[in-house]
């Protein structure tokens, strides 16, 4: 379709590593419950994913070192910010084409006591094929391993599925559950049928990150990013 190709191509043409699309009629009940109406009233998700530098990430055993942090916090919001051009830009092309889209942010909290954004983008990015989630309740590709970030388009538009979920490949492998500074992870493998937190704690990670109520200040951590040999070049 010409609608699709014009997507696919401004997506790389904006630098994107990752490009999906994902049917959403089966996970509908699971997506109202987390962000409501509005965002289950789509039948489609377009997944987008901008890796981040490994210079930068192979640097974050390091952390003592100011110049860690700077670099890690500075990649972190400029790929959320090129994410976020990026979505709103396939969005209006979808819109000019006649059919309704939303761009959802590709970091913005929606409910502070769930600690969650009102659309899961791992969700999308599953169920079109472009990995699993793992142990640690990030996203992993077999490219890139967890070293991405997520946004996501939702849309009616009619295009093609890109593919089907991924079986996890973290099999016995709990690195990202020793390394964790704050014992947020449980080691237990993703199960679509078991709610987030029998696998992590979201509140141990979140004060462990951020030290003012307003989230002005945040510490750095990705040590989970870190360690995944997904995606870690030897």
């Amino acid at each position: 379709m010409e609608l699709e190709y014009k997507i696919r191509i401004m997506a790389e043409h904006e630098g994107a590593d990752f490009f999906g699309v994902s049917d959403l009629s089966t996970v509908k009940e699971t997506i109202i419950d987390q962000g409501g109406a509005l965002v289950a009233d789509y039948p489609k998700a377009i997944s987008i994913g901008i890796r981040l530098p490994d210079t930068i990430i192979d640097a974050l055993p390091n952390l003592e070192d100011p110049a860690v942090a700077v670099n890690y916090r500075h990649a972190y919001d400029i790929t959320n910010l090129r994410l976020d051009l990026l979505t709103s830009k396939l969005a209006s092309i979808i819109q000019q084409a006649g059919y309704k889209a939303l761009a959802i942010p590709a970091s913005e909290r929606y409910d502070n006591e769930r600690v969650c954004a009102v659309f899961s983008h791992k969700l999308a990015a599953n169920l079109a094929g472009l990995g699993w989630v793992g142990k640690s309740c990030l996203f992993v590709t077999p490219e890139a391993g967890p070293r991405v970030r997520w946004s996501t388009v939702l849309t009616d538009a009619p295009l093609e599925i890109t593919g089907e979920p991924i079986e996890s490949k973290c099999v016995d492998c709990n690195l990202c559950v020793e390394i964790c500074p704050v014992t947020a992870f449980t080691g237990e493998s993703f199960d679509e049928n078991e709610p987030r937190e029998a696998r992590y704690d979201a509140r141990k990670c979140e004060n462990y990150l951020y030290n003012s109520e307003d989230h002005s200040n945040w510490n750095v951590c990705g040590l989970c990013i870190y360690i995944c040999p997904h995606g870690k070049k030897e």
